[in-house]
């Protein structure tokens, strides 16, 4: 139910880099968290610096939220950015997996895969 990719760029390059190419692809950015910086802050380590995006297409929010109330805990869509092994992983829930699960018509199910393949293109872009 995790989609993931790798890219050879660096962490702070994607972060960088993400404002501009999201709204390349239809998304803006809601916000940010910085897991490292929050938990250090409340006295908890953690190795990896890993941040989280949150992304919205405010049209296909509006029509999956109009659609079936319940979408709404997956949204808005998130990106995790973080480094293991040597490389940037981006990585998302996999909504193809999700809406292949759920009790929606057909042209729901589509668009929300025609959503999510904007964001592939989105995390393929590095």
């Amino acid at each position: 139910m995790i989609y993931k990719i790798t890219t050879d760029k660096s962490v702070q390059t994607v972060k960088n880099e993400l404002q501009v190419k999201a709204k390349e692809h239809g998304f803006g950015i809601l916000g940010s968290y910085e897991f490292r910086k929050i938990l250090q802050n409340k006295g908890f380590e953690i190795k990896k610096d890993i941040a989280v995006y949150e992304l919205c297409n405010p049209s296909a929010a509006q029509e999956a939220l109009n659609d079936i109330a319940e979408i709404s805990v997956f949204l808005p869509c998130r990106l995790s950015i973080y480094e293991e092994n040597g490389q940037t992983v981006l990585a998302t829930i996999n909504i193809k997996d999700i809406v292949s699960n759920l009790d929606v018509d057909e042209n729901f199910r589509t668009h929300m895969i025609i959503v999510f393949e904007y964001l592939e293109k989105l995390m393929k872009s590095w």
